[in-house]
């Protein structure tokens, strides 16, 4: 463990455990402006027509999980991370300290709030994070570049459809324990956690890191050098979530695409082209466009595609 993480999780780990109830609340502020703000407790009221939903106990990932969930996301300066559901605010207040990320803690309970608030003000990192009694549900987290959630099963699922909705593609979500249904993750490990055997009876934790992926899905007319092929070509691509495949139309030639992968915004597959030969193509999408670059014996060219109206 590095030596400035000690101190840090010592006096995180020393906070008492409390009850937690998630309950409706009014909007969040822009998250772009996170770096500029001092961390603040901000409390929102109840609205009566609706119940409060349980997310479960407040229960702290350990020191070991907190580590592995910011490595697994590669979480960097230029992110900015979202804990929903945010408890004592170690993994904002780590990934703030250790990690220069910005970040945003979203709790319920009043208390935890205000020990976040202290220990970002004492550790120093006030003006990089914020911490705040809101909603899960009623909290936007469309500027988040990575979100982090341990919750009960139940809660991590009715949050699924929102993470779609809401995320940016290439935004990653990074969940402890609980996975999110019918969602494939990109990787997962699972650790030995001794200390959780006293809060879950389970001595083990794991984790899953998802990418949200952006939409590809149906035709694309793609411009390639001439030293590919002279010969026209028109993509249709079929997507479902985070699953792709397709094929090619070269030149009126139906070709089925090989080794089709979505990852966030990366797009990748192989197409045969003219005497046999085989190009790889890699690309970012974003909006109506997808750029990148095609190999193809061994030289690497560029290439772009846009979305057929």
């Amino acid at each position: 463990m590095e030596p400035t993480r000690r101190p840090l999780l010592r006096a995180l780990a020393a906070l008492p455990v409390l009850p937690r109830v998630h309950a409706p609340a009014g909007a969040l502020a822009a998250l772009g402006a996170l770096g500029a703000r001092t961390a603040s407790a901000q409390q929102h009221p109840a609205e009566p027509d609706r119940q409060p939903v349980n997310a479960g106990p407040y229960v702290p990932s350990p020191d070991g999980v907190v580590s592995k969930m910011l490595d697994m996301a590669g979480v960097g300066p230029d992110d900015v991370l979202v804990d929903m559901g945010s408890g004592d605010g170690r993994i904002v207040l780590t990934a703030a300290k250790l990690r220069g990320a910005r970040g945003l803690g979203i709790e319920i309970d009043e208390n935890l709030v205000a020990l976040s608030v202290e220990a970002a003000r004492r550790e120093g990192v006030a003006d990089r994070v914020r911490f705040v009694r809101q909603d899960l549900f009623a909290t936007d987290v469309s500027e988040a570049t990575v979100v982090t959630l341990y919750l009960l099963p139940e809660t991590v699922n009715m949050l699924r459809e929102k993470l779609r909705r809401e995320l940016r593609p290439g935004a990653r979500v990074i969940v402890h324990d609980y996975p999110l249904a019918g969602w494939l993750p990109e990787t997962w490990q699972r650790l030995d956690e001794p200390e959780k055997k006293n809060a879950t009876g389970v001595p083990i934790a794991t984790v899953y890191l998802y990418r949200i992926p952006a939409s590809v899905h149906g035709r694309w007319q793609a411009s390639v050098p001439p030293e590919l092929t002279r010969q026209r070509i028109a993509l249709e691509l079929r997507q479902q979530w985070q699953k792709l495949d397709g094929m090619a139309t070269v030149g009126g030639r139906e070709v089925p695409l090989a080794d089709v992968a979505l990852r966030g915004e990366q797009v990748a597959f192989a197409l045969p082209v003219e005497r046999g030969r085989v190009a790889a193509f890699t690309g970012r999408a974003r909006g109506d466009a997808i750029e990148g670059t095609v190999t193809l014996d061994g030289a690497t060219l560029p290439w772009r595609a846009a979305r057929a109206r």
